[in-house]
């Protein structure tokens, strides 16, 4: 037995009576044990698949339907409230897909889960983060592994080279001394306001062959994305980090997550929002297949 199926649940995300490969395959790991404001991360999965069952997919511009397409729902892994014990089952599981060489697209959960997921890819696969926090404290309550120190952790496993973060606008000076000293690049919250973020974006990740693309909610001002564990104010527009999301062509996508939706503070846009990333993720990476193919 595989340790997908030992730790996995079922559920289709999309009715498809499409043959062949999935183009994706997406599973939700329902965490939340280290929360440190508002806890409720971990229904965050079931919320994004009913929002991405009411949206529509297709999308002309990329010459993309992804109601035409085979994405494959492993359901959510086995719930937890131990930290280690997650990290360990997300990157079996993780481990066994990546294999597969599709696209791993995972739903939080709090962003402690990225942790385990993002560092089970090979090792030259970039990294970038679109969050309101660094994450890059040492630890937060007394606990090293948590959603306040998770980036630190993998910065420490795989370096910093591959790493980009955009949109920060809350930190402590123990992250901006941190970040300075890896040399770990960011587009900054001024520079998406400013109408720089696609470019600055699309420039970095074409030293990328593959990347890993993670979304924290909170990056988006509360105003567009309410339902968040940890919400900034004065964030970036729910545009602004879709065009964003559409100038990553030039890399190849092969791992994404979506983290931080907390369906109880939510009125329902949030997940929505988390659903169209996901759709887009999707259709960008189905996109840029196509033109190599």
């Amino acid at each position: 037995m595989s340790f997908t199926d030992l730790y996995m649940g079922g559920g289709p995300l999309i009715a498809s009576s499409q043959d062949g490969s999935p183009v994706a395959t997406i599973l939700g790991i329902p965490f939340d044990s280290t929360h440190t404001y508002r806890p409720g991360a971990r229904f965050g999965p079931g919320a994004i698949r009913e929002a991405f069952n009411n949206i529509e997919v297709f999308h002309p511009e990329l010459g993309t339907d992804l109601e035409e397409a085979y994405i494959e729902d492993l359901g959510d892994m086995i719930h937890t409230v131990n930290p280690q014990e997650m990290i360990d089952m997300a990157g079996r599981v993780t481990a066994e897909l990546v294999k597969s060489r599709r696209q791993l697209i995972v739903m939080g959960g709090e962003h402690l889960v990225t942790y385990g997921t993002f560092t089970k890819f090979p090792s030259g696969t970039g990294y970038v983060v679109f969050d309101a926090h660094y994450d890059l404290r040492d630890g937060f309550a007394g606990a090293r592994f948590s959603h306040a120190s998770y980036l630190r952790r993998v910065v420490e496993e795989r370096g910093s080279d591959g790493v980009v973060h955009v949109g920060a606008r809350a930190f402590v000076g123990e992250e901006v001394a941190y970040l300075r000293e890896n040399g770990i690049r960011t587009v900054t919250d001024r520079d998406i306001r400013d109408g720089k973020g696609p470019g600055m974006l699309e420039d970095i990740l074409t030293t990328f062959d593959s990347t890993y693309a993670s979304f924290d909610l909170d990056v988006l001002d509360p105003a567009y994305a309410p339902g968040v564990g940890n919400p900034e104010a004065a964030g970036i527009t729910s545009r602004e980090l879709l065009d964003m999301v559409r100038s990553m062509g030039g890399t190849r996508i092969v791992g994404a997550d979506v983290v931080e939706l907390n369906p109880q503070y939510d009125n329902g846009a949030t997940a929505v929002m988390a659903a169209r990333i996901i759709s887009d993720i999707v259709a960008v990476n189905m996109r840029d297949l196509s033109r190599k193919g």
